[in-house]
């Protein structure tokens, strides 16, 4: 039987037998914490990374205005100081796929840490209706969402595995573009890696663009769009690559468009998903992180 689609070497070992039953439990339990509203689950594409050899939580800190954010982390087992990435999710929060992103880039070396955005507005995975999800993620600001960043990378620092002087930040869809965003604010981000992130302002909530802040990025963006993506056209794309270059920011940051790709092509739970994109894209995020220092 074919190798599942899973980082853990642990498989290796397994008769297939033990893999295919243990691959179904694996799956079973992440389709339970998926999003109601992000359509049919791809059970046979989806890839499940198991906490083998990782400490993984979650856990609750206080925000800026005191009150509780959620947080889950992922990060070698092995004792060490690891380099940190903020991994910012998409309109449906901190379901089980943006978790599993966490736990295959521990399984890189890195100290994950994903939060729950939307922690003031809602549950947005129990709502069944994608309107309702869209305007209840339209309710945060960015302001609030920078500040719960803010918080998040204050208590990484605190941690005895987590190196914030080697930080960087990746998300997707409306994490994507919190990602160019956050870029702008936060002095300590070395590179970012945003995914598909929507390139128009939604006042009051987001009343910027990622072209708007191109001038302010504290580090080199990647960006990493689809070419057949209805919701994010080409015009906008031209729209943030002239921003950049009129900022001197193209030397630095750039856009990678794959043609004939739809939005969210890297969500492996979604119909939308493309392996041979999402493969490139991993990696294409995974070196552009280790050229501009966090490793």
């Amino acid at each position: 039987m074919n190798k599942p689609p899973t980082q853990d070497p642990h498989y290796q070992s397994l008769n297939p037998l033990t893999v295919r039953s243990r691959r179904d439990f694996l799956v079973t339990t992440a389709v339970a914490g998926m999003a109601l509203s992000a359509g049919p689950i791809q059970a046979q594409q989806l890839i499940v990374t198991p906490a083998d050899g990782l400490d993984t939580g979650d856990l609750k800190i206080p925000g800026k205005d005191q009150a509780s954010l959620p947080l889950y982390f992922a990060a070698p087992k092995k004792a060490g100081k690891y380099a940190t990435v903020l991994v910012i999710p998409e309109i449906w929060g901190a379901h089980e796929h943006i978790k599993d992103v966490a736990r295959r880039l521990a399984l890189e070396g890195y100290f994950a840490i994903v939060t729950e955005p939307y922690s003031r507005i809602g549950d947005l995975t129990k709502l069944t209706e994608i309107k309702d999800v869209i305007g209840g993620a339209n309710k945060l600001s960015d302001e609030q969402c920078f500040a719960d960043l803010d918080s998040t990378v204050e208590w990484a620092g605190k941690q005895a595995k987590a190196d914030i002087k080697r930080l960087g930040i990746t998300g997707f869809c409306r994490g994507g573009r919190t990602t160019w965003m956050y870029t702008a604010h936060h002095a300590g981000i070395k590179a970012g890696v945003a995914w598909y992130g929507g390139l128009n302002a939604a006042p009051p909530a987001m009343p910027l663009t990622p072209a708007d802040v191109a001038a302010q990025l504290n580090g080199p963006v990647l960006g990493l769009y689809g070419g057949a993506d209805q919701g994010i056209p080409q015009a906008a794309i031209d729209k943030l690559n002239a921003a950049l270059a009129a900022a001197g920011k193209d030397k630095q940051s750039r856009i990678h468009v794959y043609p004939g790709m739809p939005h969210a092509f890297h969500a492996d739970y979604r119909p939308s998903y493309r392996a041979e994109a999402a493969k490139d894209g991993w990696k294409q995020m995974l070196a552009w992180f280790r050229k501009n220092g966090v490793v």
